[in-house]
């Protein structure tokens, strides 16, 4: 079976359906751990391992969305064809809407698509890039929006195949460019108010990205508020919820009672 995807938990198969987990720039599979616990069983969780990260930590990373793209559909595409939302956080949101749109374009679109902390394609980013920050200043950056410990000891493993690993994963989000079309897929847009690294203005104009159903919601906790438990309960039951027996399609049905922004093209 392909290392591009590893399945988080123990396996309780009959599925019926499956949960594509993209963590941020640098980030591991374990940052997806907690959340096994919050799934349901019968929905596979699986959390994407790039090369130069995790298990795969001694392969050179990659620096452009489209080889991750590429790897991670073969991936999907050798497994059964189950129902499955993706789910993307930072540099993850890019990847999962890059990810959507090719599993669309194979004819086996996402039920639904979570974009998390990171601004709509329709906004590139501009010089100067993260990516190109020298060691010392990039570790700064990391310690600034909370995805590093300010403790000067911890900032020794940001160093070598680690390091390289974000400055890679920082490149190809910094330099992917937004198709002409936008996706067929429906987005779920999170954001948190706190966050130092987004525009929260910007998070409902992912509604740009799609011409099918939207939502945004707004949170409190900082750049990597999507991994607290009060959060990721509630993005989980939206992501479970586009599934079969999950409660229908995403909608506005499917998301009643919520207090989520609706935006329509």
């Amino acid at each position: 079976m392909s290392n591009w995807l590893t399945r988080v938990g123990k396996a309780h198969p009959p599925f019926r359906g499956r949960l594509i987990a993209l963590p941020h720039a640098g980030g591991w599979p374990s940052a997806f751990t907690p959340w096994r616990a919050l799934v349901p069983d019968d929905v596979d969780l699986l959390v994407a391992q790039l090369p130069g990260h995790g298990a795969r930590i001694s392969e050179d990373p990659l620096r452009r969305v489209e080889p991750m793209v590429e790897g991670l559909v073969e991936a999907l595409l050798a497994r059964d064809p189950l129902p499955l939302s993706v789910v993307g956080h930072s540099f993850g949101s890019v990847l999962g809407y890059a990810l959507a749109r090719a599993l669309e374009e194979r004819g086996r679109p996402p039920r639904l698509l979570v974009v998390s902390a990171r601004q709509p394609p329709c906004f590139p980013d501009v010089a100067p890039f993260a990516h190109q920050r020298p060691e010392e200043e990039l570790v700064e950056h990391l310690v600034r929006i909370g995805g590093l410990p300010s403790r000067p000891d911890r900032h020794k493993v940001m160093t070598g195949p680690v390091l390289d690993a974000v400055r890679a994963d920082l490149e190809a989000m910094e330099t992917y460019r937004r198709p002409a079309e936008e996706t067929g897929v429906p987005i779920l847009a999170v954001g948190a108010a706190d966050d130092p690294v987004v525009v929260t203005e910007r998070m409902p104009l992912w509604s740009l990205e799609t011409a099918s159903a939207f939502r945004w919601e707004l949170f409190q906790g900082g750049h990597f508020f999507l991994y607290t438990p009060q959060v990721a309960s509630r993005v989980i039951a939206h992501a479970v919820r586009a599934l079969p027996l999950g409660g229908g399609p995403f909608g506005e049905q499917a998301l009643a009672g919520t207090n989520l922004q609706v935006a329509r093209p």
